[in-house]
């Protein structure tokens, strides 16, 4: 990637992202693949008078990790890992990966028995500033059918570094997703229709969120909690995505107030039936998201860009926001992905809010 962009890149996370200031600790985590923007990453965090701590990986390094772990470690996070996490005031975290089916060779229940201590980590980040976003590798290009030119001009695009001043991009999709929240602000039902879907459920009272960038780079999405005993009907999602390294497609998930009754995958199957029995809270929705962003114009099986495409909406089973007004706890937040723009309808409080991806 061009030095230019890498420069706008590291500017748009330190002050737009993550709006460092004087005298901060940032932690940044991440492996050697992404060292071209990790290197002028650390700069901009000097020039900004804040000091950047590292803690770097190697490609493959999650794949030994479970390869080679024993109970001890899939159970357990080091103190020293919480303590640093503790005493952050922001944290990045850079994606860069090689070989993103590595872990398919993994037990899922493994897998998912170490997201459930990864849950400690998450907590000692709460009302931190914080981002995620993704350094363009050969693993990603490839999984998203691109060749890696073509993938670092879609990750230019998709973050508006193409543009001079790329928080010009990130202000006007605020302003957009502003208007759409003041549209369902105060509703209480919600229908989302598609082949092979129709399900209902209830925000009421709840709060709708932003996501204009400061979170996730690139961003594009106004999100919520439902009302956790709310979900009615059945839903298919029909983008594919990869989690934890494990591709899982064809989703089905039927709910009965509120609560995931019956469960399948066309693949990945065996990976979705554990997250689902991971705690209690793994059956209920967490979030509710509509993808506003229409310059991600693609899948990539990345979560990071897909829940972002304009005229999807996208569920996420586990913990929910509270933030949001959402109470349910759980060491899962999945977001699946439904593509509704050649034939869904979002339907809120009776009223067509989006239909075949367009906003009504």
């Amino acid at each position: 990637m061009q030095d230019i962009f890498l420069s706008r890149w590291a500017r748009l996370l330190t002050d737009y992202c993550l709006e460092v200031s004087p005298g901060e600790t940032i932690l940044i985590q991440t492996n050697t693949l992404a060292e071209p923007l990790v290197r002028v990453l650390h700069n901009a965090i000097l020039f900004c008078d804040a000091f950047p701590v590292f803690r770097i990986g190697y490609p493959g390094q999650t794949l030994d990790f479970h390869q080679y772990a024993k109970d001890i470690h899939l159970d357990t996070i080091p103190k020293a890992e919480i303590e640093q996490m503790r005493h952050a005031d922001a944290v990045l975290r850079i994606e860069a990966e090689s070989d993103l089916r590595g872990l398919e060779r993994i037990k899922p229940a493994n897998l998912i028995r170490h997201r459930k201590a990864i849950g400690q980590l998450n907590a000692a980040r709460v009302g931190k500033r914080w981002c995620v976003t993704l350094f363009p590798t050969e693993g990603y290009a490839k999984d998203a059918g691109m060749s890696l030119d073509e993938f670092e001009r879609f990750v230019i695009g998709a973050m508006f570094l193409n543009l001079d001043d790329p928080w010009r991009g990130w202000l006007e999709i605020r302003a957009m997703q502003e208007k759409l929240i003041d549209r369902v602000k105060g509703s209480r039902t919600i229908r989302l229709e598609a082949p092979g879907t129709d399900l209902t459920l209830s925000v009421a009272d709840r709060i709708w969120r932003n996501s204009d960038g400061k979170r996730n780079m690139p961003s594009g999405e106004i999100f919520t909690s439902p009302i956790e005993n709310s979900a009615n009907g059945v839903v298919r999602f029909t983008i594919p995505s990869s989690f934890s390294g494990f591709t899982v497609s064809g989703v089905e998930l039927w709910f009965k107030e509120g609560k995931v009754i019956k469960a399948s995958a066309e693949e990945g199957n065996e990976y979705l039936q554990n997250a689902l029995e991971i705690d209690e809270g793994a059956r209920f929705l967490g979030e509710i998201g509509i993808g506003t962003n229409y310059g991600i114009h693609q899948a990539t099986k990345n979560i990071l860009f897909d829940e972002k495409i304009g005229g999807t909406a996208h569920l996420a089973i586990g913990s929910s926001y509270a933030e949001c007004g959402g109470v349910n706890k759980s060491a899962l937040h999945w977001d699946l992905i439904l593509d509704m723009r050649q034939s869904g309808r979002i339907t809120v409080d009776g009223t067509v809010f989006q239909e075949n991806g367009k906003f009504v």
